[in-house]
């Protein structure tokens, strides 16, 4: 079954980049994007899930702000603005979102238990259907040709499994990253059987069980931020939930993601792209830099 849904989490506080994301949601910070178009980071998740294939998008807000998304959507420009924006293109620019919206759903996450939890509450919307999950903070730029997104459902189309996005990381970033050990497929290029599953682990652990064949010394398969999950995916979730398994006080989805593992197996696709996390400072400058490069 090819998937046809995406999820995006933005309901986190954004805490690392305040003062700043006290005014402004942090999927909202503004990037110049390739055509010069000055555009918020949600709108470039967005538009690389609907390129990639995909006719829904989910995101996952807080209850406070469900309307600040809806009205970057949905609302139409006053006729004073529009006037004055005639001559630049800029309106155009516009009328994209609002047809970006059209495939914009919305679920509320009532309260801040995790991103794990943020994913599960979105059961009800995915339905019984593979799904594609994306981070609210997290832009990716292809290497190629094929958006980021379409390389991993391309990969997911094969396979028929869950299936997360990995990319060469160096150990001293191993803190910040879910990470996970396996080995290559000898079919299928870029592709690794999954043996475990592991939250932002330490070199030490790392070095003990997360080594993979063909790497260089000190390099790990870390998440990109972007999944092809089964709705297997739930039922982990929904123990995690239940028995209140939390890693860092939060419930995650790496857990869910290994009791996916043992159940049905798991696989990784190696990006043949960069990813940029926004929720951090230095990755936010980094992205803006990025991106305008190009």
């Amino acid at each position: 079954m090819p998937i046809t849904k995406a999820v995006v989490p933005v309901a986190g506080l954004g805490t690392r980049l305040y003062p700043a994301a006290r005014a402004v949601k942090k999927e909202l910070f503004p990037v110049v994007d390739r055509d010069g178009t000055v555009k918020p980071v949600i709108q470039l998740i967005v538009e690389e899930a609907c390129v990639s294939g995909i006719e829904q998008v989910c995101l996952i807000v807080r209850p406070e702000d469900e309307a600040v998304f809806r009205r970057y959507f949905t609302e139409t420009l006053p006729a004073d603005v529009e006037a004055r924006l005639a001559d630049s293109g800029l309106v155009r620019a516009v009328e994209r979102v609002l047809e970006l919206g059209r495939h914009v759903d919305y679920v509320v996450q009532p309260q801040p238990e995790g991103f794990g939890h943020a994913v599960f509450c979105a059961r009800s919307w995915v339905g019984d259907a593979p799904f594609l999950l994306m981070l609210g903070d997290h832009l990716s730029r292809s290497e190629t040709a094929t958006p980021c997104a379409r390389q991993l459902l391309d990969t997911f189309d094969r396979l028929g499994r869950s299936v997360v996005a990995v990319k060469r990381t160096p150990e001293e970033w191993l803190h910040l990253f879910g990470t996970i050990g396996g080995s290559p497929l000898a079919d299928m290029p870029r592709v690794y059987r999954v043996t475990a599953f592991a939250e932002k682990p330490s070199v030490a652990d790392a070095r003990a069980r997360l080594r993979i064949d063909g790497l260089e010394a000190g390099a790990y398969l870390c998440f990109f931020g972007q999944y092809a999950l089964t709705p297997g995916v739930f039922e982990g979730l929904q123990f995690a939930i239940q028995h209140d398994v939390r890693e860092q006080r939060e419930i995650q989805l790496t857990s869910a993601l290994e009791r996916v593992r043992q159940a049905e197996g798991g696989y990784a696709y190696e990006m043949q792209g960069e990813r940029y996390d926004v929720g951090v400072p230095d990755g936010y400058a980094r992205t803006v830099v990025a991106f305008a490069r190009t």
